[in-house]
């Protein structure tokens, strides 16, 4: 019968070199993971999600489904402990993206003081475009808010306080730059009138339905109890139709929206808002899309990213 080799860890800080912590037999199947939470029984202030662990300073931080023995560490290991800082669980960070947005949007609309002349506070704008606008941008900001809460399926991931930070102004500074143009008092409606607004509408609306049924068929995809990862496929649902074309059709619906926004408005910062959301859209879909070629032999080589046929 076999003797467990166990192994010793010791944990030091990455800046200082400083000893931290020092672990005795800990089991060689034990994974980094493991190793966070018996380091946080020592610290409580530093919970797994805080936690970075590396093998070197200068090197990526350890998964923490990495297994120690498979490790290129004897049985003294070595690890670089560095803070990541306060942590917030995914559905805190939709949350606080989405209800500022939205709320920074109305206060544009309904011209609170302060934001244009005195002579405009509490007015409203002569064009029903206007209005609509403020219907779609609430609409949509509103179903990500009933996705985050009964759709999306989050891990137990996180994501610092500081990014966070950083993800909220750009929703919300986006939001204000656009809904000060939209909702200036000198706007002037789209160049083709009402034509060019309802056949935006249209198109906003299918790309919405479209988007909340690629998030429903990705919720069922993880939920239906199967064993073993699945990529997507089309369903019964026409909307779903675009998996047979691209990874991400949840990111081309997202792109088509607010196309389909800058068309209704006719408005510069929307268009370059939608430019922008779609450079990273397209960043993330390609990753995505190259992340199931590796993992699935059978992944459907027509499929792009993002863009039928083209990206």
């Amino acid at each position: 019968m076999s003797r467990t080799t166990f192994f010793e860890v010791k944990i030091l800080d990455a800046k200082t070199k400083e000893q931290l912590c020092f672990l005795d037999k800990v089991e060689p199947h034990s994974t980094t993971g493991d190793i966070k939470n018996l380091f946080h029984k020592s610290y409580p202030q530093w919970y797994p999600a805080r936690q970075a662990l590396k093998l070197d300073p200068k090197e990526k931080s350890l998964r923490d489904d990495e297994i120690l023995q498979n490790l290129p560490v004897g049985t003294s290991a070595t690890f670089y402990f560095r803070d990541l800082g306060p942590q917030f669980g995914w559905t805190m960070v939709f949350l606080a993206e989405c209800v500022g947005a939205l709320l920074t949007y109305l206060l544009f609309y309904f011209r609170v003081p302060y934001i244009y002349s005195h002579r405009f506070v509490s007015t409203s704008s002569p064009h029903p475009v206007v209005m609509l606008a403020c219907a779609c941008h609430s609409f949509h900001y509103g179903k990500r808010l009933i996705e985050t809460i009964f759709v999306h399926r989050f891990s137990h991931g996180t994501m610092p306080l500081r990014t966070i930070i950083r993800n909220c102004a750009y929703y919300w500074g986006f939001s204000a730059w656009l809904a000060y143009y939209i909702n200036h008092p000198l706007y002037t409606p789209p160049s083709y009138g009402d034509v060019q607004v309802h056949y935006a509408l249209v198109l906003f609306v299918m790309c919405e339905i479209g988007n909340f049924s690629i998030h429903l068929t990705l919720n069922n995809l993880r939920g239906d109890g199967s064993r073993g990862r699945r990529f997507p496929v089309p369903t019964k649902n026409p909307f779903t139709w675009l998996f047979y074309f691209v990874s991400c059709p949840n990111y081309t619906y997202e792109v088509g929206s607010w196309v389909s926004f800058s068309i209704m408005t006719q408005c510069l910062p929307v268009a370059l808002y939608t430019l922008l959301g779609f450079l990273q859209m397209t960043i993330w879909a390609k990753g995505k899309h190259r992340a199931y070629s590796r993992e699935f032999k059978d992944y459907p080589t027509n499929r792009t990213a993002i863009i039928p046929l083209i990206l």
